[in-house]
C-alpha cells in the first residue's frame, strides 16, 4: 500500500513539472489600472480643475497667468484623461 501512494506521489510530481503558470503581465495589469483607477480620477481632476479655474480667473487675469493657470488646472488633466496612450503613466510624472 505504502508503495503504491509513493509511486502516486511521484507520478504526481512529474506531472505537476510540465505545468505552467499563467502570469498577469505589467501590461494588462497597467491597463487594468489605467482604465478603472487612473482615468476617472483624471476625468474628476479635469472637472474640478475646471470649477477652481473659473474661480481663479480674475487672480489669474491680474497677474497675467492664465495660461499657466489653465493648463495646470484644466489642460493637464484633461490631457491625461483623454490623450494619453491606455497603460501609459509616463506624462503623469
Amino acid at each position: 500500500m505504502k508503495t503504491k501512494i509513493l509511486i502516486l506521489l511521484c507520478a504526481i510530481t512529474i506531472g505537476m513539472g510540465n505545468l505552467t503558470v499563467s502570469r498577469a503581465n505589467d501590461d494588462d495589469i497597467a491597463t487594468i489600472t489605467d482604465v478603472t483607477l487612473v482615468r476617472p480620477g483624471c476625468f474628476l481632476a479635469t472637472i474640478i480643475g475646471s470649477a477652481v479655474f473659473v474661480i481663479a480667473l480674475p487672480i489669474a487675469a491680474m497677474s497675467g497667468s492664465i495660461h499657466h493657470t489653465a493648463d495646470t488646472l484644466v489642460i493637464g488633466p484633461a490631457q491625461a484623461t483623454f490623450t494619453r496612450p491606455i497603460g501609459d503613466f509616463t506624462s503623469l510624472e
